[in-house]
């Protein structure tokens, strides 16, 4: 009888810091949750995305709540890195559309399922808010009519969003034109807004909502 080969040991499990397996677990969450959604998702679902156990995953988050608050967090804080969130400039398109090919199921998360989920409607909701008042500031100095300023201060956010996600469901399609195509969308709503203001008008317009124009012309009045 042939003798019985002595077993290898067995290497030893590589702990990781908690940092690093906290961001592992985030970003194995983020996908479960963007395939099936936050009611149809089960923490162990992601404790076998994240290859740890259901008690090792209790001990970072207290519940499937907290976890998917903590996706959206992560997601939105790279994003507003990515974009900012207080102003909107020629970059923040291209800038857009970056992050959401870097990360699309958070992307889709944040502004798709968010939405669709009551306990995170709130969430969606401010995000709506945030995105609505930093629009409206950059398009009231070339909107006139205050009406059609907050319109398309409304559509535009959506509208941008959506185009964004449509493309990444379209498997990213020539990504060096997309953010002047996803441009064109706004441009558009603009466009839309200003119909039945002449030219003189919008530049007036512009000019009285321009801090140096108006400096100007109080200083010519006080001669």
């Amino acid at each position: 009888m042939a003798a019985s080969q002595p077993s290898q040991p067995t290497a030893p499990v590589k702990r990781l810091p908690r940092a690093e397996r906290l961001e592992l677990t985030l970003d194995a969450a983020t996908r479960t949750f963007a395939r099936a959604g936050f009611d149809a998702t089960g923490l162990d679902h992601v404790a076998a995305e994240a290859g740890i156990s259901k008690v090792l995953l209790y001990r970072l988050f207290e519940s499937k709540t907290d976890l998917y608050r903590a996706v959206l967090d992560r997601a939105c804080t790279r994003l507003r890195t990515r974009v900012g969130d207080d102003d909107f400039t020629d970059t923040s398109i291209p800038a857009l559309l970056d992050a959401a090919a870097d990360d699309p199921d958070g992307f889709r998360l944040v502004f798709r399922h968010a939405a669709r989920e009551p306990k995170f409607r709130e969430f969606a909701d401010d995000l709506a808010a945030t995105s609505h008042e930093v629009a409206l500031k950059h398009l009231s100095a070339m909107i006139p009519d205050p009406h059609w300023a907050n319109w398309a201060a409304r559509l535009i956010p959506a509208a941008t969003i959506e185009a964004v996600i449509t493309w990444l469901d379209a498997g990213q399609p020539d990504p060096d034109t997309a953010a002047d195509r996803v441009g064109a969308v706004a441009h558009g709503i603009i466009a839309a807004a200003q119909l039945g203001s002449t030219t003189a008008e919008l530049r007036a317009h512009e000019r009285a909502q321009d801090p140096t124009s108006r400096r100007r012309r109080q200083a010519s009045s006080s001669v």
